[in-house]
């Protein structure tokens, strides 16, 4: 788990953002300590391959963390893909209706 000082700290923010740190200590402190050590460690790689990191802490810390985005296959098409109706590279597969099987994988 990272304290909110670890985080600010690796963001190291421009003092015009000080208005704002209270609203990321309240995002920061909703996140489980697994979405926080996720975080952490996404930002602190990106500024070590001096990739692009927000200024602003509070977008920063938002944009790092979003909700994974499903993408579904249907079975001819997975079977296309694959050659087979195993489960590979992460898709799973899906009977939400009862009628028809799909292929999910979470990204």
């Amino acid at each position: 788990m990272k304290t909110f000082e670890e985080i600010i700290s690796l963001l190291n923010p421009d003092e015009k953002y000080n208005p704002v740190l209270r609203q990321c200590q309240q995002l920061w402190e909703s996140f489980s300590s697994e979405k926080q050590d996720f975080v952490y460690r996404v930002i602190k790689e990106k500024k070590e391959r001096k990739e692009f990191v927000d200024y602003n802490p509070l977008f920063a810390i938002k944009r790092t963390y979003r909700a994974p985005k499903p993408i579904i296959l249907s079975y001819a098409d997975y079977y296309a893909k694959y050659g087979t109706t195993e489960e590979r590279d992460g898709w799973k597969m899906q009977n939400p209706t009862g009628n028809r099987v799909i292929y999910v994988k979470t990204t």
